[in-house]
């Protein structure tokens, strides 16, 4: 249990940077819906490039960093000459990229619809590449078990980022009104989009510069029989990424594509971008989980078989997806303020979303079988059939349905991946998950989450009473099953002290 403790500490650090970073950024939210409204399709814009940048990171990084991991923890490989290897490769590939996109920029931003704003695609691409080899000194720092100074950068970033967008979008307007002079020298009050993508840049600048004493210290070396063995294993886990990365993002990249009239395509995806930051609620602690579980993972492998406290992580993992599932979903006339009302028409598909991200998460826990016994294979195959899902959902029901398909697409997708890889793993890497227990919390949620949708209360402070009794109702079945109250430390003194 120890170890576990080490998990659910660890992964409460990595959490700040995550969780609470996040919910910051969410804080601009609804300035970006307000700034740039529905119709004028600009946050279908913003969806839209950020989605790009999702799968070129996959690129990027080709699998270096879960190599990283593995071969870092091997008794045999020493872990700073993983780690000079990986900064060379990443950084080369990198400086590859950034040239290549500026070199061909017109070309590429028109192919992609930016004709008119080819800087958007030029200063994205250099984001993506400083972000790509970012990664691997943010994973030495997890591999070193320093998630205090992990978070700490993460937190830096977000802070001035969201510095840098309240100057650009709010600020500078209001300078622009009243003391022009002071702006006018460089501030264009219809770039609003350009904005947001140069403030990212400036940031993620800034971030280069604090983790300059993570890249010095050391001689670096580039061994070519080791990267040659990192990249094999590290390959299936590049096919891997790029599957669940276009999973992830495939939607939002073809939905421009799939309508006549881009202007209202952009629209849209604006709208399904922006309901889907709602949903992120759960990415948001999968991430975090994923941050601390990774390394916790190869680390126990070193130790031996542990499998029960993996079922366990499962368990716990499910349990608190459920309840964030709950929390939003009860609390959605609170939480849709996060976005403007012009954007709420979309809230409808914020369930479907989070039920998705919940697969996805299974999914994650589910993947370390074959990473474990060195089959990363197994990961490549299991998301390529889940994109050629989702993208077959996306390209035949999306011009019917619109963004409600995109977002059963992904419930489709990933539930199939997560019960291939659970049966196809059982066979591989048999673990024993306590599934009676598990369903037990699904069937309760799923009651809960009825209960509230089939009785209709108009009044609001009523229905938020009503939704929250049904909250408590899963938090006492938590209590009682897997959390009792006297092995939380402060109230077992007050026990002891009683008797």
């Amino acid at each position: 249990m120890a170890g576990l403790k080490s998990l659910v500490k660890d992964t409460a650090i990595y959490g700040l940077s995550s969780i609470i970073g996040r919910f910051l950024n969410y804080l601009l939210v609804p300035l970006y819906t307000m700034k740039l409204p529905a119709a004028s399709g600009g946050y279908g814009v913003v969806t839209n490039v950020y989605a790009m940048t999702a799968l070129c990171l996959v690129l990027l990084t080709y699998g270096m960093e879960t190599g990283f991991f593995y071969f870092a923890n091997k008794k045999e490989e020493d872990p700073l000459r993983v780690y000079s290897n990986s900064l060379i490769s990443v950084g080369f590939t990198s400086l590859m990229f950034i040239l290549l996109c500026l070199l061909f920029l017109h070309d590429i931003s028109s192919f992609l619809g930016y004709a008119k704003n080819p800087e958007f695609i030029g200063m994205m691409a250099i984001t993506i590449a400083l972000d790509a080899f970012q990664c691997i000194p943010f994973a030495y720092l997890r591999f070193k078990k320093r998630p205090i100074k992990f978070a700490a950068i993460k937190m830096l970033f977000i802070a001035s980022n969201i510095f840098l967008v309240l100057f650009f979008l709010v600020l500078c307007p209001w300078l622009s009104i009243h003391y022009s002079w002071v702006v006018s020298w460089f501030y264009d009050p219809n770039y609003q989009v350009g904005y947001i993508f140069m403030a990212n840049l400036i940031c993620i600048s800034i971030q280069m510069l604090v983790l300059i004493p993570e890249l010095t210290g050391f001689k670096y070396i580039f061994d070519k029989a080791l990267i040659k063995r990192m990249l094999s294993y590290s390959f299936p886990i590049l096919v891997l990424g790029i599957a669940g990365s276009l999973n992830q993002t495939i939607d939002k990249l073809l939905y421009p594509f799939l309508f006549a009239d881009r202007q209202e395509a952009m629209s849209q995806l604006g709208i399904y971008g922006a309901v889907s930051k709602i949903a992120m609620i759960v990415a948001m602690f999968t991430q975090a989980f994923r941050y601390a579980y990774e390394p916790f993972v190869f680390g126990k492998n070193r130790e031996g078989d542990n499998r029960e406290m993996y079922a366990s992580a499962m368990k716990y993992f499910i349990i608190v997806a459920l309840l964030a599932f709950l929390i939003v979903m009860f609390y959605m006339d609170i939480v849709k303020h996060l976005i403007s009302s012009d954007y709420w028409v979309g809230l409808s598909v914020v369930g479907i979303l989070m039920i998705a991200e919940i697969f996805k998460g299974i999914y994650f826990n589910l993947s370390f079988w074959y990473k474990l016994i060195d089959q990363t294979r197994w990961g490549a195959y299991f998301s390529i059939i889940g994109c050629v899902i989702i993208v077959l959902l996306n390209i035949f029901l999306v011009p019917i349905y619109g963004y409600v398909a995109c977002a059963w697409a992904g419930v489709i997708g990933y539930a199939v991946v997560t019960f291939l890889s659970y049966f196809v793993g059982q066979k591989k890497y048999p673990i024993t998950y306590d599934l009676k227990s598990i369903g037990a919390y699904v069937l309760l949620a799923v009651m809960l989450y009825a209960a509230s949708e089939l009785i209709v209360i108009s009044n609001l402070i009523v229905r938020l009473i009503f939704h929250t009794l049904l909250l408590f109702v899963f938090l006492a079945f938590i209590v009682k099953k897997d959390l009792p109250l006297s092995q939380i430390p402060i109230i077992n003194q007050l026990v002891k002290k009683k008797s």
